[in-house]
């Protein structure tokens, strides 16, 4: 992964979520939002080759807002310096998590199954989020989140009129992303993930888009999926908040 992907990509991360407020800051890309995502209301280094020095005028953007400092930093040499003062400063590490990149062709040939695509999230589609399996204030939070999103279009399959599952794609920077994927849990392993994965990239296609991204928490067996669909691994990540 090239400097320029790097950079290109961790704006496209954070824009897609729509925090209340961004700053740059001595190369960092400065999150500020009360919210439940966190990559929303983190700071993150613009470059995996970049050193502590900022970190002071972070910390106080966080709180002159009332807000709790937090950073999300790759598992990289370049960084490790970064790293090393954050364990200083007492910043415990939380929530590894996987950013991976694909190809669009390969997500929309992954599934014949077929998904709707919205553009705007109807009640249905947000009311996945706040079903049983998921708590449902960070379900709220999402739901208006993703709805900010800028320039997103909105997947959800199901069958007999019940919306079971849902997904968000964002468009930035040359990148289309992946965002928001949730199943209710009694409908989970009938394919609709996959048909919603395949039906977003065919849209993403038909934009002339060829790149996608996405994060999902290295527990999660949702990367068995990521993966028949393409996506691979670019590097790791923590929170530090």
């Amino acid at each position: 992964m090239n400097a320029a992907d790097v950079e290109t990509l961790e704006r496209a991360t954070v824009e897609a979520v729509a925090p209340n407020e961004m700053l740059e800051i001595g190369g960092w890309l400065v999150a500020l939002d009360g919210g439940t995502i966190g990559r929303a209301k983190s700071a993150v280094p613009l470059s995996h080759d970049l050193g502590p020095q900022a970190l002071d005028e972070i910390e106080a953007a966080y709180r002159q807002r009332g807000l709790k400092p937090a950073f999300r930093i790759a598992d990289v040499p370049g960084l490790e310096a970064v790293r090393a003062e954050l364990r200083r400063r007492g910043y415990p590490v939380e929530q590894p998590t996987i950013f991976e990149t694909g190809v669009v062709r390969d997500m929309a040939a992954f599934s014949e199954g077929s998904a709707v695509i919205l553009d705007r999230p109807s009640d249905a589609w947000g009311a996945v989020f706040l079903g049983e399996g998921f708590d449902p204030a960070d379900g709220a939070n999402r739901v208006a989140a993703l709805t900010r999103s800028p320039d997103a279009i909105y997947g959800a399959a199901g069958e007999g009129g019940l919306v079971a599952a849902v997904g968000v794609m964002s468009f930035g920077h040359g990148w289309a992303g992946i965002h928001g994927m949730r199943t209710a849990p009694a409908s989970r392993g009938k394919g609709y993930a996959s048909a919603i994965l395949a039906t977003l990239g065919r849209a993403a296609q038909a934009r002339g888009v060829e790149r996608v991204f996405l994060q999902v928490e290295e527990a999660n067996p949702a990367r068995a999926i990521y993966r028949r669909a393409g996506f691979s691994p670019a590097w790791r990540y923590h929170y530090w908040r």
